[in-house]
């Protein structure tokens, strides 16, 4: 698990990872030492690239990457909610566009389904 804290909500919350990631984040910070903010680091990232983002954004840009590929790989909406700690479904839902057959899900779970 990694554990956020300090979050613009206040509330601490908790996402699950692979063993191979936590694996990969022990051998960095055994290398590299344990960093200090996953954010600054990426600001300096961004800061060798072409790549502008409106000031404040950065933070943003990276939940809003994660949130889209976690619905196009055919993430759950609820689980999303919680790992991105929205109080509301409808903020979350902003996202349901990018799931891969999310206009497949009205067939397949529909009333109609019963009638095959």
């Amino acid at each position: 698990m990694i554990t956020f804290s300090g979050t613009k909500s206040g509330k601490v919350r908790s996402v699950p990872i692979t063993a191979e990631l936590e694996a990969k984040i022990v051998r960095h910070w055994k290398q590299h030492g344990q960093p200090n903010s996953a954010i600054t680091s990426f600001r300096r990232a961004l800061a060798r690239t072409t790549i502008r983002l409106p000031k404040g954004q950065a933070a943003h840009a990276l939940r809003h990457t994660f949130a889209s590929h976690f619905i196009q790989n055919g993430g759950n909406i609820l689980t999303l909610q919680k790992i991105l700690g929205h109080s509301s479904l409808a903020m979350t839902m902003r996202y349901a566009h990018l799931a891969p057959d999310h206009l497949q899900d009205a067939v397949r779970f529909g009333p109609s389904a019963s009638l095959r």
